[in-house]
């Protein structure tokens, strides 16, 4: 979803379909178009020629692409419609529905089955957003997922003990409302009705054995008493005890935690970076549960290789085959505060390196075990999830019933599946 290294890479001739050189068989040519910081474009390009240098039929030439990646479906579709396609795009994980159903999506299928890939080496929650409908359409880019960090300082001042990976979330609850006061929140929640506000209440259904959408795709599932159970948890603690601070634009939360205000947030490891520059005392532990099942959420991003003729996709491929590899994975994600992407590369000296610079990162990694399921393939998802990021806020922020919220968000969901069948 979001991350140090969240990135933009799309790899094109935005120019045309291939060049004089390629079609006498020269050079390959692919534009890694990234959004980056001086920082990580400085790394791309290390990676970028250390592949030529190796490669010599290929040439990686890395660009400045857009520095917002939630645009960049938009762009790929526009880029796509005037018939010049990007050969490689960087593309968030629930646009993966979507762009299954573009012709000139790659197959990568046979590139990750083949034998030395390692395909699985990556977590199941990245395997599982990566394919739809049998078809492999994405390689694992970037992923994270949801835990509690925590002030120890505020929690040593309230005489609480550290949140435990037994917790439940009544014990989240009380703990939130203890730390409450003297200008201190317990806790945070970001209530944009955005993704960002709906993937923090996907795993309280998980862990009590819901699901988000029926099996079929044709319904949603989630408006059931277990979901308004955990809806009206966070609006009790946000409106009763008064211990939620309410983010109205989901950017202010962090730096309050950042600044102490805050005595513990549901967040990803894409935040320790600036808390560690904060000098705040931090602690990571997994999400509460229910039933002791800590389930949690990843949010995998991919690269996908759009077919712009056999030559130039095999291309692409063979090279997301090498950017992937352990040792790659290491200079790119572990460099730039990213969990890695494959479990390999937690054997590497890096990775050790990775954990004394980045104390309990080490928790967010073996919290991909609790990641066992994915939000739905669907190609209606960002605006089924609107619906129900818009009945959390209003059951949190506007004191509507959890069981009326959800309701009215099934119903539209609902029909939004409908229209998108």
């Amino acid at each position: 979803m979001k991350g140090v290294a969240a990135l933009v890479l799309v790899a094109g001739l935005l120019t045309g379909c291939g060049s004089s050189s390629e079609e006498a068989g020269g050079p390959v040519e692919i534009t890694w178009w990234h959004g980056q910081t001086e920082l990580q474009a400085k790394v791309i390009e290390e990676l970028a020629a250390e592949y030529g240098k190796a490669h010599p039929d290929v040439k990686i030439t890395p660009a400045v692409g857009s520095t917002n990646v939630d645009e960049m479906l938009q762009k790929v579709q526009a880029v796509l419609a005037g018939g010049k396609a990007p050969d490689i795009a960087y593309m968030y994980g629930t646009w993966m529905p979507h762009l299954a159903r573009t012709p000139k999506v790659y197959d990568l299928t046979a590139t990750v089955k083949a034998p030395g890939f390692g395909w699985d080496d990556f977590w199941p929650a990245e395997r599982a957003v990566s394919e739809v409908n049998g078809k492999v359409i994405g390689v694992p880019a970037l992923v994270d997922n949801l835990a509690v960090i925590y002030n120890k300082k505020l929690f040593d001042a309230a005489g609480l003990a550290y949140p435990t990976k037994d917790w439940t979330w009544d014990d989240f609850r009380v703990a939130a409302k203890k730390l409450t006061g003297g200008g201190v929140y317990g806790t945070a929640y970001p209530v944009t009705g955005a993704e960002d506000t709906v993937w923090r209440f996907w795993p309280m259904i998980w862990q009590q054995g819901g699901s988000i959408a029926a099996p079929d795709g044709k319904k949603s599932a989630f408006d059931t008493p277990q979901a308004v159970q955990a809806l009206d948890l966070w609006s009790a603690m946000a409106r009763q005890d008064k211990s939620v601070y309410l983010d109205q634009n989901g950017e202010k939360f962090v730096p309050l935690f950042q600044s102490g205000k805050i005595g513990m947030i549901v967040a990803g490891p894409y935040t320790l970076l600036d808390i560690i520059g904060h000098k705040i005392p931090y602690g990571v532990q997994v999400l509460p549960g229910y039933n002791g099942n800590h389930e949690t959420i990843a949010g995998p991003d991919n690269w996908v290789v759009f077919d712009n003729g056999s030559r130039r996709a095999k291309a692409a491929a063979d090279f997301l085959a090498w950017l992937t590899r352990p040792e790659q994975d290491a200079r790119w994600s572990l460099g730039l505060g990213n969990l890695p992407i494959r479990k390999a590369t937690t054997a590497l000296p890096a990775y050790r390196k990775f954990v004394k610079d980045f104390p309990d990162i080490d928790v967010f990694t073996a919290n991909l075990d609790n990641a066992k399921q994915a939000r739905p393939q669907l190609p209606a998802y960002p605006e089924f999830s609107e619906k129900v990021g818009n009945a959390i806020a209003q059951a949190m922020v506007g004191g509507t019933p959890a069981r009326d919220a959800l309701a009215k968000a099934a119903t539209e969901a609902d029909t939004v599946l409908g229209r998108s069948r």
